[in-house]
């Protein structure tokens, strides 16, 4: 069945034709990922799917009954409402009805009863006893404690509420789910959560994304939107991949079969001109041009080629921390740190959002004082320091400008450097506050790479950048020869550079002497022998026939669905007292029994 029909659509923003006749289909169920550069149109596609974008071709059509949910930009909540109440706001059918069922408690009108048994009926369907469970699950996945649930969101970090905002996305019962960086200041743990609740769930899923391990793991067909229109692939990010430098590839030599064509009949017909024989057979190889179907000549990002050396030799021991401990007011972030960062380390710093990972990276750099201990820094060390949004000293300065102050040559020498960075002819005279996410960390990268640091401290430098600049930052760094700190969340990134894991938690960093994929396994290792309770001694017993020792699922099964009947037949009772103060517990307590009769049931059938 078809959720989503997209048919024709076409966009324009002035003169700039961004969407150019799309078209494409979505069936139930699917797990699409939506791909392109950042401004290629995915958001404004997405906008006009949920209808707060007008299309100015074209039709997009969903399916009769189906209800869409669309996580974006984060809603204007009031000044004063909190966590818990904008995560119950995904449950507003649900409240009016049991406010409505409040307001007839006590009034033994035999119309007021059939009435409340007819909301009870609708409340029940809805699952208004299931909110409570639901919320606790949805908040345990998304790392959402309980005292944040009580807190103010105005009082929020950004991240905090985008992690809010995700999860009441998630609480509503919806069937197609539209989710534009999901993953965007999620912590490990939290996104792993996110992919399960992704792969199970029942509905239709599209999503924007450049994490190319979430993606693996989610999704089974890609839609790019690549110079306004739509191309397709099967298979996850891996398979996308492949199958889009195959087809680049392929395009590169039939482009250059055809171009030698084309100079081969345009030398033909040159030759016919100047021996002024202009027959039938010359108008036909013009002809023959003219309706030429021409290929497009693929576009690859320009790649650094050369080597960059760090700023000299540096000491073996780089940097050390010797009980280092900082507070903020009662809190205690990090406690009684003890660490050393080696020559050529490649050390990735991970953790729980709110940790305290940023503020370790500022303490190491001289940027936040310490309450006790001390940060040793070698004497031939110099930092350089990227931060995951880049900020320029004068926005209206042109990227020519910008880069030769901060390096300090001409700007000859100058445009030599930023060539090398895929900044060329037009592009240095851009204003820096015209370039995009990807662009500004391109010369930010360049003018740290032309500054002789032989350590670099990295804070989420993939974030918010599309695939392709986060490929380019990734070539860059690659060959880079220095020391590395960074903090990401990004498995890809995480997979190709970290040659040692600093895991922080609770104020304290355990370190991991491997790299990402290693010290993954090692953990969930840890994590299954910690759920293996070892065995206790006991005694010899003759065991029993085993008949006796096999769990009697028909008798549990029995006992539960006589509970069920009895919580059912006291539900009655009350109803036809009146006695509403007792519904809920009732509710509530029949729920849990058909949760505990369905497990039965599913043990039993896997027993055979």
């Amino acid at each position: 069945m078809i959720d989503l029909a997209v048919h024709g659509v076409h966009k324009y923003y002035g003169s700039n034709h961004i969407i150019k006749g799309v078209t494409f289909e979505v069936n139930s169920g699917e797990k699409v990922g939506l791909l392109g550069k950042n401004g290629a149109g995915k958001t404004t596609l997405f906008k006009m799917i949920t209808g707060s974008e007008r299309i100015d071709e074209g039709n997009i059509a969903i399916a009769a009954d189906k209800k869409v949910e669309v996580l974006a930009q984060i809603p204007a909540f009031t000044e004063f409402e909190t966590v818990e109440e904008i995560l119950r706001s995904s449950f507003t059918e649900i409240t009016e009805l049991h406010d409505l069922m409040q307001q007839l408690v006590g009034d033994s009108d035999p119309k007021v009863l059939a009435r409340y048994g007819k909301l009870m009926e609708e409340y029940d369907r809805l699952g208004g006893y299931e909110v409570d469970s639901r919320i606790d699950k949805i908040c345990n996945g998304m790392n959402i404690s309980a005292s944040m649930r009580n807190s103010s969101f105005k009082l929020l970090s950004g991240g905090e509420k985008t992690r809010v905002n995700l999860a009441r996305i998630l609480l509503r019962n919806c069937d197609i789910l539209l989710l534009d960086e999901p993953t965007n200041h999620l912590d490990l743990d939290t996104i792993k959560w996110l992919e399960g609740f992704i792969r199970k769930f029942s509905g239709t899923v599209m999503m924007i994304s450049h994490d190319r391990v979430f993606l693996d793991n989610v999704i089974s067909r890609v839609i790019e939107i690549e110079h306004g229109k739509a191309v397709f692939y099967g298979g996850n990010f891996t398979v996308y991949a492949r199958e889009k430098q195959m087809k680049m590839e392929l395009q590169a030599e039939q482009y250059d079969r055809q171009q030698k064509e084309i100079k081969r009949i345009e030398d033909r017909a040159a030759w016919f001109v100047q021996n002024n024989r202009f027959t039938t057979k010359h108008h036909a190889i013009l002809s023959r041009l003219d309706h030429m179907e021409k290929i497009e000549k693929p576009t690859t990002s320009r790649k650094i080629t050369e080597d960059f050396s760090s700023g000299g030799y540096s000491a073996k021991e780089v940097l050390r921390l010797e009980r280092v401990t900082k507070r903020f007011g009662t809190k205690t972030l990090i406690e009684d740190l003890t660490l050393n960062i080696i020559r050529n380390d490649r050390i990735a710093l991970i953790g729980p959002n709110g940790v305290g990972k940023t503020t370790l990276l500022k303490i190491i750099m001289g940027d936040e004082p310490v309450d006790s201990g001390f940060v040793a820094l070698s004497s031939n060390i110099k930092i350089a320091y990227m931060s995951q949004i880049v900020v320029f000293k004068d926005d209206n300065a042109t990227v020519l400008e910008t880069a030769r102050d901060a390096i300090g040559l001409l700007d000859g020498p100058t445009r030599n450097i930023l060539a090398r960075f895929a900044f060329t002819g037009e592009d240095v005279l851009k204003r820096v506050k015209s370039l995009s996410g990807g662009e500004k960390s391109r010369l930010n990268l360049c003018i740290l790479m032309q500054s002789e640091a032989n350590l670099l401290i990295l804070d989420e430098p993939t974030n918010h950048l599309d695939i392709a600049s986060r490929e380019w930052i990734e070539n860059a760094v690659a060959q880079w020869d220095v020391t590395m700190l960074f903090i990401s969340h990004d498995r890809y990134f995480l997979n190709q550079f970290a040659s040692k894991i600093w895991s922080m938690k609770d104020g304290a960093v355990t370190e991991f002497d491997g790299g990402f994929e290693a010290y993954t396994a090692a953990t969930e290792l840890k994590e299954q022998v910690a759920m293996v309770k070892p065995e206790k001694k006991k005694k010899y017993v003759k065991p029993k026939p085993q008949v006796e020792q096999k769990i009697c699922y028909e008798t549990l099964i029995g006992e539960t669905e006589a509970q069920i009947a009895t919580v059912e037949q006291a539900i009655e009772t009350h109803l036809a007292n009146a006695e509403y103060d007792q519904m809920d517990g009732l509710y509530q307590e029949k729920y849990q029994l058909e949760e505990q009769l369905e497990r039965l049931y599913s043990e039993w059938e896997s027993e055979g």
